[in-house]
């Protein structure tokens, strides 16, 4: 079974130490959704908002959001990344967001990943909640990654 290797050998909290880590090229991709009410997607799609094209904004929080992961989560490390990628489309009860970011390091980007969804979909929540309270955020996860010691991972989507 696989070690929490953010706690050191007497149990204390630690930054994992990467230096006698190879550099590799590393991809992550994530998604989550973010579910609205029909009345309320119906009147953002006939009409917009007053705040501005919601997807645009959403995506661009979520490359701004990438880019300053380990600011947001004490044991990231941090990353230069080379591509962050954050694309919002519409469902037929919401928005899908998905994220991809790429780098050159020796630690993955998947955190980079999760919080690009992350924060689109708490931008989105943001601009819409006027018109819906109720909404949720949900199925935010890793959907793949490529590099590094311990490998490749893909999930298989229905």
């Amino acid at each position: 079974m696989p070690e929490l290797t953010h706690f050191s050998t007497d149990g204390r909290v630690h930054m994992v130490d990467i230096t006698a880590k190879a550099v590799s090229e590393r991809t992550a991709i994530a998604k989550g959704v973010i579910k609205l009410n029909n009345e309320a997607l119906q009147k953002v799609v006939t009409e917009g908002t007053k705040k501005g094209d919601p997807k645009s904004i959403a995506e661009i929080a979520g490359i701004m959001s990438a880019k300053r992961t380990s600011e947001l989560i004490p044991l990231c490390h941090p990353l230069s990344l080379t591509q962050c990628d954050v694309k919002v489309g519409l469902t037929s009860d919401g928005y899908e967001v998905t994220a991809s970011v790429k780098t050159s390091g020796k630690t993955g980007a998947e955190m980079e990943a999760l919080t690009a969804v992350s924060v689109a979909c708490l931008t989105l929540y943001d601009m819409l909640k006027s018109l819906d309270k109720s909404m949720v955020i949900q199925d935010i996860r890793l959907i793949e990654k490529s590099g590094g010691k311990s490998g490749d991972y893909k999930v298989e989507e229905k």
